[in-house]
């Protein structure tokens, strides 16, 4: 029997700043991510679910949050930019609450959200800053693979429970 080579559709994602109508779908993923995984999230779940709908949309207002679909999907993937307002620190932003739903895992779209975040603060900062858990490798991969290098280690960063976890720390210069 002869194996034929079918071509694989191409799937499309699609990666855009938020906006205050989009406040419900990221309000439901962020907490899903706050919920799944509390030891990659320097917040909580209990100190961010309590929060009523105009604290999310002065965030999506106020702040610069990235949003990843495929195809037609519902929000399946979010990533935020913040720059510092200390004079001394306006140089460096911070890529942060990066989280992809896991079924959307392994398709290209973290890697899309990270991209957007980096053309963002291309003209904003010289360089960009991020915490990621020590535990995460595909979270390492993902952020040395968009150039991010290791400058440091912060042990017993965060505490969940009763439980430690240090994060690597990473930054990408750009200018």
């Amino acid at each position: 029997m002869a194996h034929i080579d079918a071509p694989v559709p191409q799937k499309l994602i699609k990666v855009r700043r938020l906006e205050a109508q989009d406040v419900t779908s990221y309000r439901e993923l962020r907490l899903e991510g706050l919920k799944s995984h509390p030891e990659a999230f320097s917040s909580s779940w209990e100190d961010e679910a309590g929060k009523p709908a105009s604290w999310w949309t002065e965030r999506l207002e106020t702040s610069v949050v990235f949003g990843g679909w495929i195809d037609d999907s519902p929000l399946l993937g979010v990533a935020g930019l913040r720059v510092n307002t200390a004079t001394k620190l306006r140089h460096r932003g911070v890529l942060w609450g990066m989280y992809v739903r896991p079924h959307a895992r392994g398709t290209g779209l973290a890697a899309a959200l990270v991209q957007q975040v980096v053309e963002q603060a291309q003209t904003l900062v010289e360089e960009i800053c991020l915490r990621v858990v020590d535990s995460n490798a595909a979270a390492h991969r993902l952020y040395s693979a968009a150039g991010f290098k290791q400058y440091g280690l912060e042990r017993r960063a965060l505490k969940v429970g009763s439980e430690y976890y240090d994060e690597v720390l990473m930054a990408l210069r750009l200018r």
